[in-house]
């Protein structure tokens, strides 16, 4: 089984970075970082160089020979260079990959219950008027909302029902965070939380779902599939993770927290707005998924038609 760790970051190396590293070495991992124009190189060179082969660094320019038209594609400056680490990784023959921030600091049991390629049994909630399901909603916070949840649906996003134990074949798992929680912007300037989840057992639904690129471990045969679509501001991750489930529905579980979340420095008020797209297409975007491709910006398009052809 090849396991692959997935980051892009521009900071020199944080806490999380150095726990990963730590983590690839003793669980035997591959930690693939992909750097961008600002990124510190030498110190994640000196990195790889004792990761002793656990930890690669893709330098800008390896990524422009490896891959420069899915690099010309994404642009500098970017979060979504780690799609260009997802095709690394695929075409080093990964198993399973996870996509992680750099601001996630890992707890020691992080990749010890690992689901992704096994049938389990799993707790089975719906929502009971939507046909889209909030993974927050049924935890111990459940005034809050995922990040990429349909705005309309927030209001009545906690009538949901249990129904049940069910089994599932995983090939997304969604890992929790504790810290600072994967909510919107609307959320977090009006509510400003720091959360302790209480730890559940693996659960999901029949119903679509959001789920990020922070903390989340993917099957190999969903890569092709599956991106963090660049300008789309911050539905990148977001409506990577619904398309994806146009192609393997009901294939998302959501697990226990794993990291505690340290955020990186953000400014709110950019954060809403590029949130923006979200609030006015996500639910257009559910709602006509078989048609998601008519629903993107025309540069996501142009980036999605290039990274399909990596496969």
């Amino acid at each position: 089984m090849k396991k692959y760790i997935v980051t892009t970051t521009i900071n020199k190396p944080t806490l999380a970075t150095l726990k990963f590293c730590k983590i690839a070495k003793e669980k035997d991992w591959v930690f693939v970082i992909v750097g961008d124009t600002k990124t510190p190189h030498d110190l994640y060179e000196q990195l790889e160089t004792e990761g002793q082969g656990h930890v690669v660094y893709l330098s800008p320019e390896q990524q422009e020979k490896m891959y420069p038209e899915l690099s010309e594609t994404i642009g500098w400056k970017s979060i979504q260079r780690r799609n260009i680490g997802f095709v690394f990784v695929y075409d080093q023959g990964a198993d399973i990959i996870a996509t992680v921030d750099d601001d996630n600091i890992p707890y020691d049991s992080w990749g010890d219950d690992i689901f992704v390629g096994q049938e389990i049994e799993f707790d089975l909630y719906e929502h009971n008027i939507y046909n889209v399901f909030d993974p927050i909603s049924p935890t111990n916070y459940n005034d809050l909302w995922h990040r990429g949840y349909p705005i309309e649906y927030v209001p009545h996003k906690n009538n949901i029902e249990y129904k049940g134990k069910s089994n599932r074949k995983v090939l997304i798992q969604a890992d929790f965070w504790d810290g600072d929680p994967d909510i919107d912007a609307l959320c977090r300037l009006s509510k400003k939380p720091i959360v302790k989840f209480n730890e559940f057992k693996p659960f999901g639904s029949n119903q679509i779902s959001p789920f990020n690129s922070q903390n989340t471990f993917l099957a190999r045969e969903v890569i092709p599939y599956y991106a963090v679509l660049p300008h789309a501001g911050r539905m990148d991750d977001i409506w990577g993770g619904y398309i994806v489930q146009h192609y393997f529905p009901n294939s998302v579980v959501y697990n226990k927290a794993t990291v505690y979340q340290d955020r990186n420095v953000q400014d709110l008020i950019t954060n809403l707005q590029n949130e923006i797209i979200g609030y006015r297409g996500t639910l257009n975007l559910i709602n006509d998924l078989k048609n998601y491709y008519n629903h993107l910006p025309e540069s996501t398009k142009n980036f999605w038609d290039i990274y399909r052809k990596q496969f």
